[in-house]
């Protein structure tokens, strides 16, 4: 029986890079037999976190946006995937946002189990992608029944379609079919 795979595009740029890149993952993980949904938070609003914590009480953020959705579909998905460009060494503020928005689910009865993560940057070198990895692993580390199952990184990459070709893709494709 396949998985529900939730896959979590955060570029801001419509068929930016990390975008493309987590199409191939997504493209893997169907032909492996998965349910596979994408959700491009470019297309949502999504408000800050106020720290409030009355998610922790209630279940569910009071900000009434985008992200209240979203962090149901994170809720019952078996696999999450998080798509990013590189930003400063790190997420881009799209997922961070996301990330943080995410609270409710601390303390909940999730379904995840596994998380990936998907990156790309203008910088080829590895050491670019370290902080978003660490990004990551922080949130996944706050989740005991989750780990970061995998890790994809395409650098060398900056303008809309310079993934075109890259060995990447094809990684996050043989990593969808692989969850």
């Amino acid at each position: 029986m396949g998985k529900a795979v939730l896959v979590v595009s955060s570029s801001p740029r419509k068929n930016g890079n990390s975008e493309t890149l987590a199409d191939a993952f997504a493209k893997g993980a169907r032909e492996a037999g998965h349910s596979v949904e994408t959700v491009r938070l470019r297309e949502k609003q999504l408000g800050f976190c106020k720290g409030c914590l009355a998610c922790l009480k209630m279940g569910h953020c009071v900000i009434q946006d985008d992200a209240v959705g979203i962090v149901a579909k994170m809720h019952d998905a078996d696999v999450l995937v998080f798509a990013t460009p590189v930003y400063y060494y790190s997420v881009c503020g799209q997922l961070k946002t996301m990330l943080d928005r995410a609270n409710p689910l601390f303390d909940s009865d999730y379904s995840f189990t596994e998380a990936y993560l998907l990156a790309t940057a203008a910088e080829s070198g590895r050491s670019t992608f370290d902080g978003a990895e660490k990004a990551v692993q922080g949130w996944v580390d706050c989740f005991p029944r989750c780990t970061l199952a995998g890790t994809v990184f395409a650098g060398g990459v900056n303008g809309v379609g310079d993934i075109a070709g890259h060995p990447a893709l094809e990684q996050a494709r043989r990593m969808g079919m692989g969850v």
